[in-house]
């Protein structure tokens, strides 16, 4: 499912009007979209007080189109015009004819009207402001959205529902202004937009849910940003014929693990396993694989040789000698900062002697090439790049700040520079590809904010890279499986006290779900 940017939004509505689709008749598809979407969320509508607050723009405009059918459905609806409309808008004819007369907020005295409309309706349209340039709320706006903040906060059973994007929230960027609301649902027009999957925003939008208001899907074909869906992760799952063998779904080898951080090891390994990877192999330093093999018992094991406690210099020999035999290979997991292993790293993957196989790089691998300037171009092959935000700042000097608030730019950007998949994790991870495109988990869930989750993460990644699957396939189907078996964790046990363990028996159960048509998930970020 594509994502677009206020910008791309307007040239398909464009295209769409060229192509024989009337931005009139995109109006009316989009009104009686959002009417039905409502009826679905009311029920039984006869009666029902709705109130449609009706901005100046095209966004007023669909909200006309909507109350219309509310009053044909028999709904007690009332349209309060927020902003003025011209005497000659066709759509506000249309409404006047169809028996329903907008109140205006300009001759509404103190809001004595609006008041008692918000103490006796069940549910009210925010169609105010939509993608158009974002300008600060005040005025009369602000006057009227505080109102229906404090009667929300005071009558719960309120409901709210946006119009293609709650009044007051940017759509590239999902900064919001103080007096934006925050919507039950967000029932945005023809695609998700950008800055639905950024805060604040997200916190604005309550569930998404997107309607067809009939812009030809193929003028969408160019956008290069889409939402992961369970369909296309089915579709790119890989196969598992009947007459396989554990080298048909490939073999990994893993360089992860270190004195204090012998967890993150089982953790990734695990997580490779639980997706099906063939076989698992984790290079470990010598000392710490007695520890590992009590726990670790389906993976097979790569000793590496230590001297007074660190990585010896013929470690990166040890590795060099092994890794063509492997389809993938995953680096970082817990293993530490040191000189000993800066050293084997450089004298691995950034030599000529690597043979090119597609790799995963993360935590303390991502630490130490960002200390080594332009270590990208030293890499030989397909490689995933999984920073969080703390890590993407010492990766590219930009501050943490800044990179929360450029998600999709700034993994765009350093995706294309570094020749390299990108998965910037956090809140709807983002993954970038080499070619700009970028796609986006439709997961936000705190419970994965724990310790170990992304050593799991990057097993996923990597047991998928091993069975064939392209680096940003991998990157994108393992950030959506590791996602939804978070929720349904979070569904059986909530979000606090979640283990980064608690996700791997999931996640086959996840895969086959998926496979099967069958995922559920209670609070999946979008229906479509």
């Amino acid at each position: 499912m594509k994502i677009v940017t206020t910008e791309e939004m307007r040239l398909l509505e464009e295209k769409s009007a060229r192509e024989g689709v009337s931005t009139d008749t995109l109006m009316e598809n989009a009104g009686l979209a959002v009417a039905e979407k409502a009826r679905e969320f009311l029920g039984d509508v006869r009666g029902v007080p709705i109130l449609v607050l009706v901005g100046p723009g095209n966004n007023g405009a669909d909200g006309m189109v909507a109350a219309r059918h509310f009053g044909d459905w028999g709904t007690d609806v009332t349209a309060y015009l927020v902003l003025p409309r011209s005497d000659d808008d066709p759509k506000r004819q249309l409404l006047l004819d169809s028996g329903i007369n907008p109140l205006l907020a300009e001759d509404d005295a103190g809001f004595s009207l609006l008041k008692g409309l918000l103490t006796k309706t069940r549910l009210v349209i925010d169609a105010v402001l939509g993608m158009g340039r974002p300008r600060p709320i005040e005025g009369t706006l602000a006057e009227v959205l505080t109102l229906l903040v404090n009667e929300r906060a005071a009558r719960p059973e309120l409901g709210l529902i946006a119009l293609d994007i709650p009044t007051g929230l940017d759509a590239d960027t999902g900064e919001s202004d103080p007096h934006c609301p925050t919507a039950d649902v967000t029932i945005t027009l023809g695609y998700p937009k950008a800055g639905f999957f950024a805060f604040q925003g997200a916190a604005h939008v309550g569930r998404l849910e997107v309607v067809d208001i009939g812009i030809p899907p193929s003028l969408a074909a160019d956008v290069p940003q889409e939402l992961i869906t369970s369909d296309w992760v089915r579709d790119v799952l890989p196969k598992r014929p009947l007459d396989s063998h554990k080298g048909t779904f490939g073999r990994l080898l893993v360089i992860a693990g270190s004195m204090k951080y012998i967890g993150a090891a089982y953790l990734a390994c695990q997580g490779a396993t639980r997706v099906g990877a063939g076989l698992v192999t984790l290079a470990i330093p010598k000392s710490l694989q007695p520890m590992l093999a009590a726990k670790l018992t389906e993976a097979t094991y790569l000793p590496l040789p230590e001297e007074d406690g660190l990585l010896s210099i013929e470690a990166s020999e040890v590795v060099l000698s092994e890794v063509s035999k492997y389809q993938s290979l995953l680096v970082g997991c817990g293993l530490g900062q040191g000189s000993d292993v800066a050293r084997l790293l450089r004298q691995t993957l950034l030599t000529s002697r690597y043979p090119g196989i597609p790799m995963v790089l993360d935590a303390d691998a991502l630490n130490v090439m960002s200390r080594i300037p332009e270590w990208w171009a030293g890499l030989r092959g397909e490689a995933v790049v999984t920073p969080h935000p703390g890590e993407m700042s010492r990766l590219t000097g930009i501050s943490v700040g800044e990179i929360n608030a450029t998600r999709l730019i700034t993994t765009r950007k350093s995706a294309v520079q570094w020749n390299k998949s990108v998965v910037l994790k956090g809140a709807y991870t983002v993954v970038g590809s080499p070619q700009g495109r970028i796609r986006i988990s439709p997961f936000a869930n705190p419970g994965l904010a724990s310790a170990g989750t992304g050593d799991v993460l990057s097993g996923v990644m990597a047991g998928l890279l091993a069975q064939g699957l392209s680096a940003f396939d991998a990157a994108s189907c393992a950030v959506y499986l590791h996602g939804a078996a978070g929720e349904q964790v979070k569904r059986e046990m909530g979000d606090t006290g979640m283990l980064a363990s608690d996700l791997l028996p999931r996640l086959p159960i996840v895969i086959k779900q998926v496979k099967e048509g069958t995922l559920q998930l209670d609070q999946a970020s979008v229906d479509a």
